[in-house]
C-alpha cells in the first residue's frame, strides 16, 4: 500500500478510535495486557488501556505545601494492577478490528494477528466478540496504576482480555474490587501542611522550653472516593489525625515528652497553647534546645499521623495502614537566657 494511502487509512482509524475514546497510541490487536503497538515484527506487546476508575476528594482543599501521605506499613502497597470490566461487545469488536486494520495497514503479518483473531472472533473460545451478549456482559482488560507504572508489580496482570456476564464473580486474582479501590484511594489522600504554632515565635532560647501545638479543628478528617462507573463499585477511605512526632533537627535537644509524640486531645487540638505565666512550666507538647543554632537554626520537623479507614458497596470495609506527613519549621536558638512571661 503507498505511503500516502496508508496515512489516510491510518487517520481514519484513528478518527474512529478517538470518538470511541480509547487510547488510540495502541494498535495492531488486543494481547496479554490489552494492547498492541503497531510493529510489523518483535515484541507486539504495548501500553494497557487507561482506568475507568475517577476519584472525588472530600475535606481540606489542597494547597501547593499540601501532600500525599506516606504508609508506615513496610509490607503493604496500593495495587499496582488490577484487571476490570472496560468494553460492551460492539465496542471491543470495533477497537480491536481497528487495530487489527491499522496493524496490516502498515505492512505487520497477518499471522502476527492470528491468535487473536481466532479467540476473539473465530469461536476459540469466542464469537464473533460476543456481540450476541452485547448487553449481557463486559470485557475486562487489564489495567496499570499510572502512579506505579515502573513498578515490577505492574506487569503481573498477564490475563488476555476476557468475557464477564453481568453479575458473574470473574474469578480470577487481581480482578477490581471494593478493597482495591480503597487501596487506590489511599494512595490518593493528600493531607494539608502540619504548620505547628510555637512559643516564642521568634528565637528560641537555649534551655528554655519551646511550646508547640496545633489548634482545635486545624486538622479535619480527610475522604477519598474511588469508584468505577456503571459497575456499582465504590470506596471511601478516610483519613483522621491522631498524633503528632516532633523532631527537633539536632542531637542537641530534648523532646517534650522525651518520646516525641504528642497526642491528639479530646477537642481535636495537640499540645497547649503558651499564655502568660508558663515560662517555668514543661509544655505538654514541645521540645528544649541545649545548644545555640549561631548564625542558622534548627529544622523542627513535625510529623502527623493519620489513621486510615475505608467502607465500600456492599457493606465492606476495614482499616488500612495509617501514614504520615511532615512538615519542616526553621527555629532559630540563642544562647541569652530571657523570660518570657
Amino acid at each position: 500500500m503507498p505511503a500516502v494511502t496508508r496515512r489516510v487509512a491510518l487517520a481514519a482509524l484513528t478518527s474512529a478510535l478517538v470518538l470511541l475514546g480509547v487510547d488510540t497510541a495502541v494498535a495492531g490487536g488486543v494481547g496479554s495486557n490489552g494492547s498492541r503497538d503497531v510493529e510489523a515484527s518483535g515484541d507486539t506487546s504495548g501500553r494497557v488501556l487507561q482506568s475507568r476508575i475517577t476519584f472525588n476528594l472530600k475535606g481540606a482543599a489542597p494547597s501547593k505545601d499540601s501532600g500525599p501521605i506516606t504508609s508506615n506499613a513496610v509490607d503493604w502497597e496500593p495495587p499496582a494492577c488490577w484487571y476490570e470490566p472496560y468494553w460492551k461487545a460492539k465496542n471491543f469488536k470495533t477497537y480491536t478490528e481497528a487495530n487489527w486494520s491499522m496493524y496490516e495497514s502498515v505492512g505487520g503479518d497477518p499471522a502476527g494477528i492470528a491468535d487473536d483473531k481466532a479467540r476473539y472472533k473465530g469461536g476459540h473460545p469466542y464469537k464473533d466478540f460476543n456481540v450476541d451478549k452485547n448487553d449481557e456482559g463486559m470485557w475486562w482488560v487489564a489495567v496499570k496504576n499510572p502512579k506505579m507504572e515502573d513498578d515490577p508489580a505492574a506487569g503481573n496482570c498477564t490475563r488476555d482480555p476476557f468475557w464477564v456476564d453481568n453479575g458473574d464473580n470473574p474469578g480470577v486474582p487481581q480482578a477490581i474490587d471494593t478493597e482495591t479501590l480503597a487501596g487506590l484511594a489511599h494512595q490518593r489522600t493528600v493531607v494539608p501542611p502540619t504548620k505547628v504554632s510555637l512559643a516564642p515565635n521568634g528565637k528560641s532560647t537555649v534551655n528554655a522550653p519551646t511550646w508547640v501545638w496545633l489548634d482545635k479543628g486545624t486538622f479535619k478528617p480527610v475522604s477519598v472516593t474511588a469508584s468505577l462507573p456503571g459497575s456499582g463499585l465504590w470506596a471511601t477511605t478516610t483519613a483522621k489525625p491522631v498524633s503528632l512526632h516532633l523532631d527537633p533537627g539536632t542531637e542537641d535537644a530534648e523532646s517534650l515528652p522525651a518520646s516525641g509524640e504528642c497526642r491528639i486531645n479530646d477537642d481535636g487540638s495537640i499540645g497547649e497553647p503558651y499564655a502568660r505565666g508558663k515560662a517555668e512550666l514543661t509544655p505538654p507538647c514541645g521540645v528544649r534546645y541545649l545548644r545555640s543554632s549561631g548564625d542558622g537554626s534548627y529544622g523542627l520537623k513535625a510529623t502527623l499521623t493519620w489513621e486510615i479507614s475505608w467502607e465500600g458497596a456492599g457493606g465492606t470495609g476495614g482499616d488500612l495502614p495509617s501514614g504520615t506527613f511532615a512538615t519542616t519549621t526553621e527555629v532559630p536558638v540563642q544562647e541569652i537566657q530571657s523570660v518570657n512571661r
